[in-house]
């Protein structure tokens, strides 16, 4: 059983700068490929950003481009979100998700993640 525990987030200024953590536990962390969504009250859930397994291929969300990094360090088993100059956009629950990369490119739909973290929560004022 993969279990994912995201931490990080929190009460930020518009401008402002979060690091999430999401630590992975239960299976192979190196062999998924793993993303970040937001969701937002009332809202879908959207793409953010998301890393290969060997973490050689990123890919974010056009709103997000040139303001947040995704990352991952597998010998920790723990991918990261850095979110620079935030906004009130950026607000909303952020979830970690993962899947195993078999023979799957990665993706920016949320229906190929099979592994979801309870989520952390982004507040931004303006």
């Amino acid at each position: 059983q993969v279990r994912l525990v995201e931490s990080g987030g929190g009460l930020v200024q518009t401008g402002d700068s979060l690091r999430l953590s999401c630590a992975a536990s239960g299976g192979t962390f190196m062999t998924y490929h793993m993303g970040w969504f937001r969701q937002a009250p009332g809202k879908e859930r959207v793409f953010v950003a998301a890393i290969s397994s060997s973490g050689d291929t990123t890919t974010y969300a056009d709103s997000v481009k040139g303001r947040f990094t995704i990352s991952r360090d597998n010998g920790k088993n723990t991918v990261y979100l850095q979110m620079n100059s935030l906004k009130p956009d950026d607000a909303g629950e952020y979830l970690c998700a993962g899947y195993p990369r078999g023979f799957f490119r990665l993706s920016t739909y949320a229906t190929y993640y099979r592994y979801w973290g309870q989520g952390t929560q982004v507040t931004v004022s303006s």
